[in-house]
């Protein structure tokens, strides 16, 4: 159930926190504090839910859009795991089948099998799709 909105409170709510969207590190560091003070004061009206709920989309928005990591490539995941793991690309010819074809996937010469994924992420103990290629899009 949706609790009412006494306007004319939640627009002093607003006029005194002027809410935006957040385009600094500064304005959400801001924005961080003004909902845990709202959240400090215990049981909060309907307006200070609502202003809460705004504060913690814009704040989310601006986290998830900031904090974004980059796709990584199945070549760098690879690496990174045999890096984690103290391997070798001798240690990966189960997986591949020949060293040489490890050499040219990490070299970029080579993309990996779908049976290769398979072995890779049984090897690693991880999910298969860290070793898909992701593609990113532009807008």
């Amino acid at each position: 159930m949706t609790a009412v909105i006494d306007e004319k409170k939640y627009a002093n709510l607003l006029a005194g926190s002027l809410p935006h969207v957040i385009h600094t590190e500064a304005e959400n560091e801001s924005y961080i504090a003004a909902l845990e003070a709202l959240y400090d004061r215990g049981s909060l009206s309907a307006e200070e839910q609502r202003l809460a709920e705004l504060l913690t989309l814009l704040i989310e928005t601006f986290e998830r859009k900031t904090y974004q990591l980059e796709p990584s490539n199945p070549v760098d995941v690879v690496r990174h795991l045999m890096d984690s793991s103290g391997l070798k690309q001798k240690d990966l010819r189960e997986v591949f089948g020949s060293e040489s074809l490890v050499s040219e996937f990490l070299n970029g010469k080579r993309g990996l099998s779908k049976t290769q994924i398979s072995r890779l992420s049984e090897r690693f103990g991880v999910s298969p799709e860290l070793f898909f290629e992701r593609f990113r899009t532009t807008a």
